[in-house]
């Protein structure tokens, strides 16, 4: 896997393209479960969970997201998070990312601050 090494929970490339585009202040980063996740105005966004960005949509936006190349449903334990997909590390050119980046904090920006 790219960027990726023995021992290493996530991606620490991948976690480092989502630094170097999340700058704004209301943007913070945490380790959680295994995996890194940003926050904007303390409501989770996006992380890298392995080598898979972890994308949180408006819920209206899933199913058309779900069709796209290498997007799944994210799960944990077996239960799906209904506003949560996975993106795989090879359907993440620049460009693509980019997409991701703007629908999540689009969305991200319009829930109540915490």
């Amino acid at each position: 896997m790219p960027g990726r090494l023995l021992g290493m929970a996530y991606d620490e490339v991948l976690a480092q393209r989502l630094r170097e585009r999340l700058t704004d202040p209301a943007i913070t980063e945490r380790k959680m479960f295994g995996g890194l996740a940003f926050f904007t105005n303390g409501n989770m966004t996006v992380g890298v969970s392995g080598d898979e960005l972890i994308v949180r949509l408006d819920p209206a936006d899933i199913t058309a997201a779900l069709t796209r190349p290498g997007v799944r449903q994210f799960e944990v334990g077996g239960r799906s998070m209904k506003n949560w997909i996975l993106v795989a590390a090879d359907h993440l050119d620049d460009a693509t990312l980019d997409s991701w980046l703007t629908a999540a904090l689009d969305h991200a920006t319009e829930l109540p601050a915490k």
